[in-house]
């Protein structure tokens, strides 16, 4: 398929007796774009609670928060993690993580997580978490993965959306090869991989390559969180002492591009093996204006790795903290960049080739839900 503006008018064809016919597509409207099929990669489920269910699990946990309010409560959300720095962004955390500590919290999260996802419009989804942050009340990293793959299958049912789980170890901690033994054991119960997950700074992930090693000799897959605080280093170190699937985020990758005053454009060694291999980059718009990856949205260089055919997908990172969806991530990138109905099938399709379930899975997504589902869009 083309990257986004390099293909013909997909909304002219010709008829038969040789008369162009000009097809009108569906207007690209939120509420529109809300009904495409959409693929999500990287999603924090302990970032995408709902105010109302914090409000309401932190006063059965006695925690304290900013707000009960759930209203004033999303606005405080959105003010802390919007601060320019990833450190302050993470702190964020430490209330969603405060009330899911029990089983049926956690059972309740995931459930009302897949059911916001499909609503959405999203149709597979992988979400993760770290189990290990969700043990201070006694629970066992083994009941907490099951409560959450127990809240995806309820919050799924008849829903017409599949979600994959990752499982996540926090990168400043020493848990990694524990967690990936986990999500090894756990593959044909819904876990699909493995990520590390926290600041980059001061916790490359060389510091888990025990964890990588095990996890390659399981024929597991696996994504890194890198090159969103940090730079090239943290994506280098990813790639080839690592072996990451795929970059969670990846932004800085731009770092690695030089473009000339006259729009030619130069990709180094790294950027160049990266677009070569076809890696794909999990971008989070919103999320990386929050925490000073991006400046704004129409400056982003999701504009530039889509224009140079970099394997581009669309993800919301934290919904809550970030106050989107993924339907306004790609309104967003609609209203910045101009992008059509064929880009959004681009980025979505994208996506679903780089999911952690198997190729015949994957294929079937692409062409009897994706492709039907953009094509109506397209008519």
């Amino acid at each position: 398929m083309e990257g986004p503006h390099e293909r013909s008018n997909a909304a002219d064809s010709a008829n038969p007796a040789g008369d162009t016919v000009h097809v009108v597509p569906t207007p690209l409207t939120p509420d529109r774009i809300r009904t495409a099929p959409k693929v999500l990669l990287h999603d924090h489920l302990d970032g995408g609670l709902r105010p109302s269910t914090v409000v309401e699990l932190a006063e059965s946990a006695g925690h304290r928060l900013p707000s009960t309010d759930p209203d004033e409560l999303a606005r405080w959300f959105r003010a802390a993690a919007g601060s320019g720095s990833l450190e302050r962004y993470l702190k964020t955390f430490a209330h969603t993580v405060a009330v899911m500590q029990d089983r049926e919290s956690l059972v309740r999260v995931a459930a009302e997580c897949a059911a916001d996802l499909a609503a959405d419009g999203v149709v597979y989804a992988e979400v993760r978490y770290a189990p290990e942050q969700h043990t201070e009340r006694g629970l066992r990293l083994e009941q907490v993965i099951e409560a959450v793959l127990e809240g995806f299958e309820l919050g799924s049912r008849a829903r017409g959306i599949r979600i994959g789980c990752l499982l996540t170890a926090m990168r400043h901690a020493a848990r990694s090869s524990e967690i990936a033994e986990l999500a090894v054991r756990y593959r044909d119960a819904g876990v699909v991989g493995f990520d590390i997950a926290g600041a980059e700074a001061g916790f490359p992930p060389t510091r888990h390559l025990d964890a990588f090693e095990y996890l390659r000799q399981q024929n597991s897959h696996f994504t890194i969180h890198a090159g969103e605080a940090f730079g090239l280093p943290s994506i280098w170190e990813a790639l080839q002492w690592c072996g990451a699937d795929r970059l969670g985020h990846g932004v800085r990758i731009v770092d690695d591009i030089k473009t000339a005053a006259d729009g030619s454009v130069q990709l180094g060694r790294l950027a160049a093996y990266v677009r070569d291999k076809r890696i794909p980059l999990e971008m989070c718009p919103s999320s990386n204006v929050q925490t000073g990856a991006a400046t704004s949205i129409a400056e982003h260089p999701i504009g530039l790795l889509a224009r140079l055919r970099f394997r581009v997908t669309v993800n919301t990172d934290n919904r809550l903290m970030s106050g989107c969806t993924l339907t306004s991530e790609l309104a967003a990138l609609v209203d910045a960049f101009g992008y059509d109905w064929a880009d959004l099938q681009w980025f979505t399709v994208n996506a679903m080739k780089s999911s952690f379930i198997g190729f015949d899975e994957r294929l079937a997504m692409i062409n009897d839900v994706i492709k039907p589902g953009y094509l109506a869009l397209l008519a």
